[in-house]
């Protein structure tokens, strides 16, 4: 058997990093914030007054036409050509007219979980904005957008949890798409052939359900036929997975949310629960594998961080170690996912382990991108290619107001899954003026 090399490193990427103890070096001087909420666009676009319009902002992965797609990146910035066409998944907000309000901010090449990026600036959680907690990455911008109120809709990008991080983080709802569901056409890529998926991010489930519909034609028609199907939560099964390591603060609120929206409840097993840690750790390599197949023309790229370069370069080992198996292992999550969903309707489980973390004052480095990902519990929905949204729900007991329960449905089952988070958000709402009521004197 082949021995692999130590690694001094665990990973990143807009849903997987790597490990370490090197850091980016020398920082590169961050650009002047130009919108109202610091660093949440770069390039933003302010509606006129009075404008009616809804207002969309779209992450810089995401080709528009006339502008350079940065990435995040200075490299990207300074030597490639505005777009000549708009991505094809804008092509339904550009027939309805909607508002354009900029192309948000997102980590460097879209690989780091945290959000924080060296050049553009890092948009800070609308959380707690004086304790600056990260916004999650890498659609950090989007979720700042619609949390701060400077869009209704977001589009994101989700590779290994770049919608349901931020989302988590920023206290907002995020819906990662079934793969090959939205075309990626004009999308800069990180692996096109497997993970990569497009979806919207929204304040709440109305602008949600609107978002998605902007991104598949009949959407909203699908939306109104899971309503009336499932117009409570009694009729859905959720599989509860819990998993180690996860604040008993964030599973209390879990549990809470499930309770209150009146869904029925199965424990998953131990068994499960050993082959969603399996696919955690091979969608991880995976998305990181992959990075390097895709990435690997910027690592010498003027202005491309060190600790991005580390990245890539840690993708070109998994490539060339772990790849072949991690194929072969796929197509056996991916059976194991769906023999649960013959007896659940979709899995429940936190989207973080923990509440969001603490800008360090040093900025980004691989041991603190590494903590971040510990905490995600969102690969192994994007290594099956399934689709999975993310609801922001109370929690007691810790810094923030909100955490975030992560509902996984089988392939296609988008508008159900709205509808699900639309059960939790009315439930949660009326429990709040329940208990407003009983507080009264």
């Amino acid at each position: 058997m082949k021995r692999k090399p130590r690694m001094f490193v665990h990973w990143i990427l807009g849903g997987v990093l790597v490990a370490g103890s090197f850091s980016g070096c020398a920082l590169p001087k961050i650009k002047t914030a130009r919108t109202p909420e610091e660093h949440a666009f770069i390039s933003y676009w302010p509606p006129p007054p009075g404008d009616k319009k809804l207002r969309l902002a779209v992450k810089d992965l995401i080709d528009l036409k006339g502008y350079v797609t940065t990435a995040g990146c200075k490299f990207l910035e300074n030597t490639r050509k505005p777009a000549t066409r708009d991505a094809e998944c804008m092509r339904i907000a550009r027939e309805r007219g909607v508002r354009i309000v900029g192309k948000a901010n997102t980590t460097e090449l879209a690989l780091g979980v945290s959000g924080i990026n060296e050049y553009y600036g890092t948009p800070k959680s609308p959380q707690r904005p004086k304790s600056k907690l990260i916004s999650g990455g890498s659609s950090s911008g989007s979720a700042v957008s619609v949390a701060a109120g400077l869009a209704d809709v977001a589009f994101g990008t989700d590779t290994a949890g770049s919608i349901r991080v931020p989302s988590a983080c920023c206290g907002v709802y995020g819906l990662k798409t079934t793969y090959g569901l939205v075309s990626l056409k004009g999308v800069t890529p990180i692996s096109p052939e497997h993970l990569d998926t497009v979806g919207p991010m929204a304040p709440d489930v109305a602008r949600l359900a609107t978002g998605m519909d902007l991104l598949e034609r009949g959407f909203a028609a699908k939306y109104r036929a899971a309503r009336a199907s499932e117009p409570t939560g009694k009729s859905i099964r959720v599989g509860r997975l819990y998993l180690k390591g996860t604040d008993p603060d964030v599973d209390r609120a879990i549990d809470a949310a499930i309770a209150t929206a009146g869904f029925q409840v199965v424990n998953l097993s131990e068994e499960f629960r050993k082959a969603w840690d399996q696919a955690q750790q091979d969608g991880n390599r995976l998305a990181l594998a992959d990075s390097w197949r895709t990435d690997s023309k910027y690592l010498t790229g003027l202005g491309v961080t060190a600790i991005t370069r580390a990245s890539i370069q840690l993708g070109q080992i998994e490539y060339t170690l772990n790849y072949k198996g991690l194929m072969e292992r796929r197509p056996l999550w991916q059976r194991a996912l769906n023999r649960v969903f013959r007896k659940v309707d979709f899995v429940a489980l936190p989207t973080l382990q923990k509440v969001p973390l603490k800008i360090p004052f040093w900025g980004r480095t691989a041991v603190f991108e590494a903590r971040v990902l510990s905490m995600q519990n969102t690969v192994p929905v994007n290594y099956a290619g399934n689709p999975a949204i993310a609801i922001p729900v109370p929690v007691e007991g810790e810094r923030v107001p909100m955490t975030s329960l992560q509902l996984v449905g089988p392939r296609l089952s988008e508008a159900r899954l709205v509808n699900a988070a639309r059960i939790v958000e009315a439930a949660m709402k009326k429990d709040v003026v329940v208990a407003a009521h009983q507080e009264r004197p």
